[in-house]
């Protein structure tokens, strides 16, 4: 008799499976084995797939997975999993990359018109009892300059939020056609031309090894004093130890960040708040909570299901990021 596919769910305390996401599996006969980390599972040789969210496939797990046929990633980046390794062993990696592109580019324009507005500073001063009179510090959107660093579906649904207020958009992209630009509102920009004239710089793009650290104090030093940096996209982007002395020593004004490469904002059990950003009162932080809607989180979780249900069934699933693994 033949024994049913094996499901490893990896972050199952951090993000619960959903009933939806138990059903999808059972309807492939498939048992379900859940478990926060890849080492707390027992029977890694026994599984048959992999479906994940926040945890690292390391290529030393991978290796240990020789029944695995799929790994699919319950979201968008697949940076923590080592695709080389499973391409290697003809293991299919799938993502979602297009769960939470509304949700991501409305916490971006949030971000953004929180420091435009100065929101957290003036929070502080109602809350010490004290209306600041000094409005020169504020700036009319439409005379300001956005800067957008990586313009795929995310990149392209910000800038046409930042439309609305005017702004002029400039964006820097290797793919980016000048008709691609033309037809998005946008003007294309080399990489200097971004940090010298960005008002608030977007960073959008996906993590990889050149785009890895890709912002630091050279970078920085490039930029407006007076410059905005937003991260939504990967935390590793940018050199984050650069980037508080940036905001502490005036090298750039202010930061709003949801993604972060030095604080695991994911672990079950809470993160310390000992990082130089949690000292700045000119950085407004969010725990990697850009993509959260009810909706967005629904759909990831049952689109990554289905394309576990699709694999057991030998039907190819959509999203795949590794070609040469079939």
């Amino acid at each position: 008799m033949k024994r049913p596919s094996v499901v490893l769910r990896l972050n199952a305390r951090t993000f619960p499976i959903k009933p939806e996401e138990q059903s999808i599996l059972a309807a492939v006969g498939a048992e379900v084995i859940e478990a926060e980390h890849p080492d707390e599972c027992e029977r890694l040789d026994e599984v048959d797939a992999v479906m994940i969210v926040s945890a690292y496939l390391h290529a030393s797990t991978i290796k240990r997975l020789p029944q695995c046929r799929i790994i699919s990633r319950i979201g968008t980046g697949t940076d923590k999993i080592d695709v080389g390794q499973a391409s290697a062993q003809g293991i299919i990696v799938t993502n979602v990359p297009d769960f939470a592109t509304q949700e991501v580019a409305d916490h971006t324009l949030a971000l953004l018109l929180s420091a435009s507005r100065k929101l957290k500073y003036y929070e502080s001063s109602m809350r010490a009892g004290h209306r600041p009179f000094d409005t020169g510090i504020l700036h009319r959107l439409s005379t300001q300059t956005l800067g957008i660093i990586g313009f795929g579906n995310i990149g392209r649904a910000v800038a046409a939020r930042a439309q609305a207020f005017g702004l002029r958009i400039i964006v820097c992209d290797p793919c980016l056609t000048e008709a691609a630009a033309a037809t998005q509102g946008v003007t294309p920009a080399k990489m200097e031309t971004v940090l010298a004239e960005s008002d608030t710089l977007c960073l959008l793009c996906p993590l990889t090894p050149a785009t890895r650290g890709m912002l630091a104090m050279p970078e920085f030093r490039k930029m407006k004093r007076t410059a905005v940096l937003i991260n939504t996209g990967r935390g590793e982007l940018v050199n984050e130890r650069d980037l508080a002395e940036a905001l502490k020593t005036g090298v750039i004004a202010y930061a709003g960040l949801d993604v972060f490469g030095e604080i695991n904002v994911f672990s079950p059990d809470g993160f310390s708040c000992d990082h130089p950003l949690f000292g700045l009162e000119n950085a407004q932080l969010t725990p990697h909570v850009a993509a959260n809607s009810r909706e967005a989180l629904d759909e990831a979780q049952t689109r990554a299901a289905q394309a576990v249900a699709d694999v057991f069934s030998d039907k190819r699933p959509t999203h795949i990021i590794n070609f040469k693994a079939l």
